[in-house]
């Protein structure tokens, strides 16, 4: 029975680790065909939706059939439920990499993103692919400490979101309102995907420690006193 249940386990590490892939390459065409203004290119990642949609059904099965048939405790639990969680995370991924295509395709032959502003543009799509590799390299190797350094990979997209979001709504924005929306839809598209990113690592976090990512962190640094918090709970709650 065991066998049985590491063999089904390991097929779903499999499915998760073959969707991350998908998911990297769709983002990774829709930003190629964005800065390109490529038609091709937005309409061959936009052909993935099927592929990326039975993977997800696929993925979700095997997990609900691992709490149902296997009963797992313990680590073995939290680790399938950190997978389900991560499931859904890489569809919502997908699902924004087809946005970018969509918003490419509706948009040709014109750019979607003014000239002077495609660097910014690459630097994010730069951004997300590292992470979503960040992202892959957890799923094969949990770590931890690797996960917790994806918020610092997000710190500069945000830092790139707020900045052009800035731009496009200041009284000096030289091109069109549509061009204005666009490019701010572009930044939350982006944005969301690393977001996305960093809630696998959170997964992860959990995964290997038991612990919320902000109690990793707390006792990393020091600040968290696990045997103190379960002191405190039972001192509140138990009868005398």
């Amino acid at each position: 029975m065991r066998t049985a249940y590491r063999e089904h386990l390991e097929a779903f590490n499999a499915d998760l680790l073959e969707m991350c892939d998908r998911v990297r390459a769709a983002m990774a065409q829709a930003s190629e065909a964005l800065l390109r203004q490529s038609l091709e290119g937005a309409e061959d990642t936009l052909s993935q939706v099927d592929a990326l949609r039975e993977l997800k059904t696929r993925c979700e099965e095997r997990g609900m059939s691992l709490l149902a048939l296997e009963s797992p405790v313990a680590s073995d639990l939290r680790q399938v439920l950190s997978s389900i969680y991560i499931v859904e995370n890489l569809s919502r991924m997908s699902s924004l990499a087809m946005h970018v295509a969509t918003l490419t395709r509706t948009r040709h032959p014109d750019a979607v993103v003014p000239g002077p502003l495609a660097g910014f543009m690459e630097e994010m799509a730069r951004l997300s692919d590292a992470m979503v590799a960040q992202t892959r390299e957890l799923l094969l190797h949990p770590d931890a400490e690797c996960a917790a350094q994806l918020h610092t990979i997000d710190e500069d997209m945000d830092d790139m979101k707020a900045y052009l979001l800035n731009l496009v709504t200041a009284p000096e924005w030289e091109y069109s309102t549509r061009e204005a929306v666009d490019v701010a839809m572009l930044v939350r598209y982006y944005e969301r995907f690393a977001d996305r990113c960093v809630n696998v690592g959170n997964r992860i976090v959990f995964l290997v420690t038991g612990l919320q990512p902000e109690q990793y962190r707390e006792q990393r640094d020091g600040d968290y006193d696990l045997k103190e918090k379960f002191a405190t709970i039972e001192r509140r709650f138990t009868r005398k």
